[in-house]
């Protein structure tokens, strides 16, 4: 059985932790900048991912970035990949995905019950949350997120870093840029430009 350090230990790492062990792998340790009082699987902590003894226990072992934040994920993934490690993916037994998908190398998360159909492409660092469909021919860049439930139709474009609300909607061919935020819920029928927000339904700039 393979073992893994998560890197962040809260909600989303309980996540992470299902994921992995759904697949046959045992989750033994943990980073973070501090010793967690809520120690749910009873993970060995190995301190800040950031000192120099715990780099040479990453370096040695598989690990995967559990932090929801897009930012900090991709700053964690930066500074570690600067320094050649980086972390595996970690996808649910139970996610749909097909033969023709094409998943970044590293740093991926595809929750329970993902479906992604053909032709679609994932980015590094990218989460797919619970329960998501991924229509064929979206191309999703790095570091974005994909809420639980969020419907992206045929032909999407997500850029990077960007964060899909849970249980919205993306019409299809609709192309949203990079850092953008869509709230929960929302119904996106129109292109979005980088770095905004939009939310409704009809989604709307704000």
């Amino acid at each position: 059985m393979s073992k893994i350090i998560l890197i962040g230990y809260s909600g989303h790492a309980y996540v992470a932790h299902s994921i992995l062990t759904s697949v046959g792998k045992e989750v033994f340790a943990y980073c973070d900048s501090a010793i967690k009082e809520n120690n749910p699987f009873n993970l060995e902590y190995l301190g800040n991912e950031n000192s120099e003894e715990t780099l040479l226990t990453l370096s040695k072992n598989s690990f995967f970035i559990a932090i929801g934040d897009n930012q900090i994920r991709r700053r964690v993934y930066e500074n570690l990949a600067a320094k050649s490690i980086f972390p595996i993916n970690a996808i649910h037994s139970s996610a749909i995905i097909c033969s023709s998908t094409i998943i970044g190398k590293s740093g991926v998360m595809i929750s329970a019950g993902v479906i992604i159909n053909p032709l679609s492409k994932i980015g590094n660092g990218t989460i797919c949350n619970t329960g998501c469909i991924i229509e064929h021919d979206c191309f999703i860049g790095d570091f974005a997120h994909i809420a639980p439930g969020a419907v992206l139709c045929g032909n999407v474009t997500i850029g990077a870093n960007s964060f899909i609300g849970a249980g919205s909607v993306i019409k299809q061919g609709i192309t949203i840029g990079k850092n953008v935020v869509v709230g929960a819920g929302s119904v996106v029928i129109k292109d979005i430009l980088d770095n905004a927000t939009a939310y409704g339904n009809p989604a709307q700039l704000k």
